[in-house]
């Protein structure tokens, strides 16, 4: 029965935390200080701290070093960014405003007793965006976040479901991180974003001799997450070649690289994640109907970011603070103006189109607050990032793209995203997809997405070139 020590001055507090505490079995004490907390109590016999961080004499972040490293959940009614932050610099494992719902209090306590890296100095000792992802106000966000603490207790597969940009890359960090795995390694690994000529030899290794060109040994990156975890991002995009020797390894947990004779056994979790529908694509017999029944064991769907209209002001806001940090830059926090903009805007990137504008306005800013036109937002609603590319490529001298005249927009006319699709269109019959992210000065996977943000399939008589 885990323990946890309650630190608050207001008894009235205390005594409602323990009760929800009691109702779900842990074993609760109580202490109005901290102070009172060292001296009535062996801090090191508890399994987790939650403490006020407002206290009257010591701040409740005290006792993060005191009780180290028992983790400890800071709780406050004085909730900020830099509290947060701080809280969260000093070694706090997660941080909640007051007040908070009995299922947000028994979430996050249930994540901090479930994570079996507790003794690592320094773990989570800075607020990760999933956390940032994950505090929000939406109820389908509360929802996935205690499902998905629920399903980081397991070994079983998960399929992670949610449209580009919304955050599945960061919830099966999530689940990883609070899986008993979490100390062994995550293997991400974007199936859109690999050849099909390659996606096998990448997930499954090879042996010398196997194929031209394989001159030594290679472990496969299944391999490489044994004892860990292994993310497949876009399953949906997985050649059938691939998806029948992906199921044996799900069926035996048994891998047998490219042109070798004997199988090997490993250990390794599978999360899955996708944008596209895949019972349609198994209907269809474009997905296999036994791998998707294989990976559809526990599902999480994460809402579009339109749908979380109320959180995108705080998850802006936190972005700041975080890029302006990694990037050495001066922090600024949003304008009214701009937040408001910000939470009227379509988003159609989501969470990550989100992210690439505040980064652009944490760059861009030259006054106290972060404006609209600092992010790209002041002028349509397209994405920032798409704005950057197409600049950059009518920037470029005259010849270092085979474009027509028909391609220039006339009289400005023609909208970025009419732009992008027009050059996709026109040339995606003779260049490859490396060639096409090229000029458009993207990558191979954002070229990927925009093609299915604007419907845009691949050609299927153009030139197929190795890329």
């Amino acid at each position: 029965m885990p323990h946890v020590l309650l630190v608050d001055d207001e008894p009235s507090q205390r005594q409602a935390l323990r009760r929800v505490l009691e109702a779900r079995d842990y074993k609760v004490a109580e202490a109005s200080g901290v102070h009172e907390a060292e001296t009535r109590h062996n801090l090191s016999e508890f399994d987790l701290i939650v403490t006020e961080l407002k206290l009257p004499g010591a701040n409740g972040s005290e006792l993060i070093p005191l009780a180290s490293p028992v983790p400890v959940i800071v709780m406050t009614n004085y909730a900020s960014l830099r509290s947060a932050v701080d809280s969260m610099k000093a070694g706090a494992v997660d941080y909640l405003a007051k007040p908070c719902s009995d299922d947000d209090l028994l979430a996050v306590v249930a994540a901090a007793l479930s994570n079996p890296d507790r003794s690592n100095p320094g773990h989570q000792a800075t607020p990760g965006p999933e956390r940032a992802f994950f505090q929000g106000e939406c109820p389908m966000l509360k929802r996935l976040d205690l499902q998905t603490v629920k399903v980081a207790r397991t070994d079983s597969t998960v399929l992670i479901q949610g449209e580009t940009g919304t955050g599945k890359e960061l919830t099966a960090r999530r689940v990883h991180a609070l899986s008993r795995r979490s100390s062994r390694p995550l293997v991400a690994v974007n199936c859109a974003a690999i050849p099909e000529s390659l996606i096998e030899s990448e997930l499954f290794g090879y042996e010398k001799g196997a194929f031209t060109g394989a001159t030594s040994n290679r472990m496969g990156l299944i391999e490489a997450a044994d004892g860990g975890t292994l993310f497949l991002d876009e399953i949906g995009e997985l050649p059938q070649p691939a998806q029948s020797r992906l199921l044996r390894f799900i069926q035996e947990g048994e891998i047998r690289r490219i042109g070798a004779v004997t199988s090997k056994t490993v250990d390794v979790r599978l999360i899955c994640a996708t944008h596209r529908d895949l019972s349609q694509l198994a209907s269809q017999n474009q997905f296999r109907q036994d791998l998707f029944y294989r990976i559809n064991v526990l599902s999480l769907t994460i809402p579009p970011l339109r749908d979380r209209q109320g959180d995108i002001a705080g998850m802006a806001q936190w972005f700041a603070q975080k890029l302006a940090d990694k990037l050495g830059c001066r922090f600024r926090p949003l304008s009214p103006e701009a937040l408001q903009i910000a939470v009227q805007h379509p988003w159609t990137g989501n969470v990550r189109e989100l992210e690439h504008a505040v980064e652009r306005g944490v760059v861009m800013a030259d006054g106290e607050c972060i404006e609209p036109e600092d992010m790209g937002l002041s002028t349509d609603n397209s994405s920032p990032e798409l704005q950057l590319s197409v600049v950059a490529l009518s920037n470029r001298p005259s010849g270092q793209v085979n474009s027509g005249p028909d391609m220039a927009p006339a009289d400005g006319e023609l909208s970025l995203e009419d732009y992008f699709m027009r050059f996709v269109l026109e040339h995606q019959d003779s260049m490859s997809e490396t060639e096409l992210a090229q000029k458009l000065g993207i990558s191979r996977k954002c070229l990927w997405e925009r093609r299915q943000r604007f419907d845009l399939p691949r050609s299927q008589t153009g030139k197929r070139r190795r890329s």
